[in-house]
C-alpha cells in the first residue's frame, strides 16, 4: 500500500467524506479531536495529517489545529521527516486511570503468570470497549514455545470471531446480539468463521451452557483461543481471560481442561474484584 505524502496546510484533500451529523449534547471541536486521537491509535504507528483529514471529512487546516492543540497537551506528537502523527505520552497517562481506578493489572497479572505456567500457553486479559463492541487487550502473558500466539496491547478482538469477543456476546440477549449484528455486520476472516447469525447464536448457548467460549481457528487459521469473563459488582462482564494456542497443542482433548482452567481464573478475579453474577 503507497504511503500517503503530507500536503500544504488549508487544502482541502479531495474525495474527503462529509462531516457526520453532530449529535445532540456534544461539543464539536472536542468530538473532533477525541475521533482523530481514536484514528491514530488505530492506525498502530504515526498517520499522515492527510489521511487523518480525510478520514474525518476536515479541511486540512481544521485537522492540523485540532492536532496541535493536542500536541500542546502532550496527546499527540509529529515523528520523523515527513512530520507523521502519533500517540503521545500523556495519552497513555490519562487511559491508564482506567486500570488504577481499581488497580486491575496489579491484581490480575500474577494470576496470568499462573496460568501461563499450568497451561504452557499465552495467557491475555481482555476489557470489553462498549463503545466500539469490541474486545480489547490490555495484558499477556506470553509462553516461551517457539510457536506462539502474540497479539499487540491494545490490539482490537472481532466480537464474533474471539474467544474473548464471544464470551461477551453470550452474556447478551438475542435481541441484544441481533441489533448488533445489524450495526457491525459478521466480517470473514477465515473459513471457519461463524457467518450466518443462527450459527452464531447457537454457538453463544453453547458457551452459557459451558461457561467458556472457543475461538476454534474462527479469527486466524492455526490459532484457537478459550475464554471466560469476569464480572464488575453489578454482575455485568467488563472484562475477559483468555489462554491461546496452535491446534496442535490446543488440541479437542485439551479444550475442555482449558476451559476449566480459565473459568477458575475468572472466578477468582471477579471475586477479588468484589464483583459476581
Amino acid at each position: 500500500m503507497a504511503t500517503p505524502v503530507p500536503t500544504k496546510r488549508g487544502k482541502k484533500p479531495r474525495n474527503a467524506a462529509a462531516p457526520a451529523a453532530q449529535p445532540t449534547g456534544q461539543v464539536q471541536s472536542l468530538t473532533r479531536g477525541l475521533k482523530l486521537l481514536e484514528a491514530i491509535a488505530e492506525s498502530h504507528g504515526s498517520v499522515a495529517l492527510t489521511e487523518l483529514a480525510q478520514q474525518s471529512g476536515l479541511p486540512n487546516s481544521t485537522t492540523h489545529r485540532l492536532l496541535t492543540t493536542m500536541q500542546q497537551l502532550g496527546f499527540v506528537r509529529q515523528v520523523g521527516d515527513l512530520g507523521y502523527w502519533t500517540i503521545g505520552a500523556h495519552a497513555f497517562v490519562v487511559g491508564s486511570s482506567f486500570l488504577q481506578s481499581r488497580n486491575l493489572l496489579a491484581m490480575v497479572h500474577p494470576m496470568l503468570r499462573k496460568l501461563m505456567e499450568s497451561s504452557g500457553e499465552t495467557v491475555n486479559l481482555a476489557v470489553l470497549d462498549l463503545s466500539d463492541h469490541q474486545a480489547v487487550i490490555i495484558d499477556q502473558v506470553q509462553c516461551s514455545q517457539l510457536m506462539r500466539m502474540s497479539a499487540p496491547i491494545g490490539g482490537k478482538l472481532p466480537m464474533h470471531a474471539s474467544g474473548a469477543g464471544k464470551a461477551f456476546l453470550a452474556n447478551l440477549s438475542e435481541q441484544q446480539v441481533t441489533d448488533l449484528l445489524h450495526r457491525k455486520g459478521l466480517h470473514h476472516y477465515t473459513p471457519h468463521t461463524l457467518m450466518s447469525p443462527q450459527s452464531l447464536k447457537e454457538n453463544l448457548a453453547q458457551v452459557r451452557k459451558a461457561g467458556f467460549a472457543f475461538d476454534d481457528e474462527e479469527h486466524a487459521l492455526g490459532l484457537r483461543c478459550v475464554a471466560s469473563c469476569i464480572y464488575d459488582e453489578h454482575g455485568e462482564p467488563f472484562a475477559a481471560i483468555s489462554i491461546s494456542g496452535p491446534v496442535s497443542r490446543i488440541t479437542d482433548d485439551r479444550v475442555t481442561e482449558i476451559g476449566a482452567m480459565v473459568i477458575k481464573a475468572a472466578k477468582d478475579v471477579t471475586r477479588e474484584y468484589g464483583g459476581g453474577r
